[in-house]
């Protein structure tokens, strides 16, 4: 059985099929056809929910409101949280102060999208303090419009933002916050339909014993590329374990040598710790995807599902990260570039998974760079994906880690390129070496991201990119951005 707030209202379920996602459980089954489906894949934003969650000391709890996608996510992860639709917004026959800005403003024509922008307005004023720009873009930037041309949207933005006014939500916190304490989960649950079920552990040992006694059931964290399975390809999950409420594997560890990240946490909460010891990896998850899809996915899912063209592996396998694997009660620690062995085939072992990730804080001379390259600014897939972690002292190369995203069937490290830089001088003749080793090390396919001959030559001017950074700081960029 699970519970959860749908605004005020406190629901129970407990033989719901656990494959419905909550944009298909508010439309069919609460009636609720505000939320819109537009692409089913955590694309478009039209299905944009907010849901609450408790965070804070123990007495001192307030609610974080986040966006997501309700395609993507499935109703077990809503257990002991509140959901909050476009419908709940206006309270006593009178719009919401987001609702009116978007009034005010024009920010809505054909009114498809309209109630997932809504949505990302209020989560965006319930966090902001202010109307600042880059914060609207990036709330924003998950929710596509065809109309307006989004300036009337971003003037929503401003207005709502820099004459926020009480809402009913905050006058109902602390009954909320009492509720949602009164609902917060205190076992293992489970939402079964009978033929398929959804188990949801509290702890890294109950996780690890139902997986062992499951071995073929699916691990959901934040469920945006699990969820896929069933909104794309129409398949059946018959047995999903939740790890969503594994507090051990939701946290961030920042200790003098490392950052320990849980698996389980959301690439929104890893941000801060990253960013703060590598900047470009900051930057760069500025650009992973979209805020409802950050607000949701985990760092551990981005590592388990082996995509080649996943955007953190690159990057944590330049820093020399490691993850730690576990199987019941047995342990290891594997270095993460032997993680990926082929397309989509991992050495994690029937009954194990990922319970956190290992990432070595920046030493000395260590510069960090790392880029993008994909067919849009915001919310697309890298068509490459380049991590450069090096040491260069007295004009030479002391060490080199690259790696590359898009350019094999894993994300893997360039052996040959590093082996011409190490120990060499660090001057424009021997980064042409480095270029051209590249074409050992890689044999890129072409597909509908980009040809062969555009992934080496891209992965080559990245090299020549970082040099010129590392050789004039002055004028450096450090920009990851690139369309």
């Amino acid at each position: 059985m699970i519970q959860f707030l749908l605004n005020r209202e406190l629901r129970t379920e407990q033989s719901l099929d656990p494959n419905v996602t909550v944009l298909n459980y508010l439309r069919e089954h609460v009636g609720k056809t505000g939320t819109k489906e537009g692409c089913a894949s955590g694309d478009c934003g039209a299905c944009t929910v907010v849901v609450g969650e408790l965070t804070g000391p123990a007495g001192a709890e307030r609610i974080r409101y986040r966006t997501l996608n309700s395609c993507l996510t499935f109703v077990s992860s809503l257990h002991g949280k509140q959901l909050v639709t476009v419908e709940d917004l206006k309270h006593n026959a009178q719009l919401h102060q987001v609702q009116q800005a978007m009034v005010d403003c024009h920010g809505s024509q054909c009114g498809f999208c309209t109630p997932g922008f809504v949505m990302s307005l209020f989560a965006l004023q319930k966090n902001a303090e202010t109307a600042d720009k880059a914060q609207a873009h990036e709330a924003l930037a998950g929710n596509l419009c065809r109309c307006t041309g989004y300036r009337p949207i971003l003037d929503a933005a401003e207005q709502s933002c820099c004459q926020k006014q009480p809402d009913q939500f905050d006058a109902t916190e602390a009954e909320t916050v009492e509720r949602l304490k009164g609902i917060a989960p205190r076992e293992t649950a489970e939402l079964n339909s009978g033929d398929k079920r959804c188990l949801l552990p509290l702890t890294v040992a109950d996780l690890a014993d139902l997986y062992a006694a499951n071995p073929q059931a699916r691990l959901l964290a934040g469920g945006t590329d699990l969820a896929l399975e069933v909104t794309q390809f129409h398949r059946e999950l018959p047995v999903m374990i939740y790890v969503g409420h594994v507090e051990e594997m939701k946290q961030v560890v920042v200790t003098d040598e490392a950052i320990e990240i849980g698996a389980a946490t959301p690439l929104t909460d890893c941000y801060a710790a990253l960013a703060a010891d590598y900047p470009d990896f900051g930057e760069l998850l500025h650009r992973f995807a979209s805020l409802q899809i950050r607000n949701q996915g985990t760092l551990g899912g981005n590592i388990g599902n082996a995509s080649p063209i996943g955007d953190s592996p690159p990057l944590l396998i330049a820093l020399g990260a490691q993850i730690v694997l576990r199987q019941g009660k047995a342990v290891r620690t594997l270095a993460l570039e032997d993680y990926f062995i082929d397309y989509k085939v991992t050495a994690r072992q029937e009954g194990e998974f990922i319970e956190k990730i290992i990432v070595p804080r920046p030493r000395g001379n260590q510069a960090f760079r790392a880029y993008k390259v994909s067919k849009r600014l915001d919310d697309d897939i890298s068509a490459v994906c380049a991590a450069f972690n090096l040491v260069v002292e007295d004009g030479t190369v002391q060490s080199a880690r690259i790696a590359f995203g898009g350019m094999a069937a894993i994300p893997k490290r360039a052996a040959a390129c590093e082996q011409a830089l190490t120990g060499a001088p660090w001057y424009p003749g021997v980064i042409e070496e480095a270029c051209e080793a590249l074409a050992q090390d890689f044999t890129p396919l072409t597909d509908f991201r980009a040809s062969r001959e555009y992934r080496l030559l891209t992965a080559q001017n990245l090299l020549r990119k970082c040099f010129l950074e590392l050789q004039a700081p002055a004028y450096e960029t450090r920009v990851t951005a690139y369309v």
